[in-house]
């Protein structure tokens, strides 16, 4: 069993507070004990500030994020040696007319260094990632890995 903690504080009070919709900002800081400071804000669509994380970008960010940490650890595991991993994610959401939203899907397409000759057996590790990965255990929509190599 394991305990994640960490804090939020809103800091988009104007100095009115929420007396009207557009009176507050809709930022806020994500606090965890040692780490740096992580500035956020709404979707801009949603009155956000465009030039912050948001909620969307922070969850997209967290299952690419636990997925190239697993497949790394998986491939060093193997004896599989990769010498540069990046990705690209996409999340595909939808919202409500009455302004509920959640993800239908996400696509990682992480690009990823390796030998010549382990491709098979990286597409295999990435196979087996969503049955160990935190994150990906815990959405309820659909991921889907589409990996390119190049070879080193």
């Amino acid at each position: 069993m394991s305990t994640f903690t960490t804090q939020i504080a809103w800091t988009g009070n104007r100095g009115t507070g929420t007396s009207a919709y557009r009176a507050y900002d809709r930022t806020w800081s994500v606090r965890t004990t040692g780490k740096p400071e992580i500035h956020c804000s709404n979707d801009p669509a949603l009155g956000g500030d465009p030039s912050l994380h948001n909620p969307e970008d922070m969850l997209l960010n967290a299952l690419s994020a636990c997925h190239m940490l697993w497949f790394l650890h998986l491939a060093s595991d193997a004896g599989l040696i990769v010498t540069a991993y990046t990705d690209s994610p996409e999340g595909i959401g939808e919202s409500e007319p009455s302004g509920a939203g959640r993800f239908l899907s996400a696509a990682l397409r992480p690009r990823i260094t390796l030998e010549k000759g382990t491709e098979a057996q990286a597409d295999a590790i990435h196979a087996r990632i969503h049955e160990v990965c935190f994150i990906a255990r815990s959405v309820n929509f659909p991921v889907t890995i589409s990996a390119t190599y190049t070879i080193a």
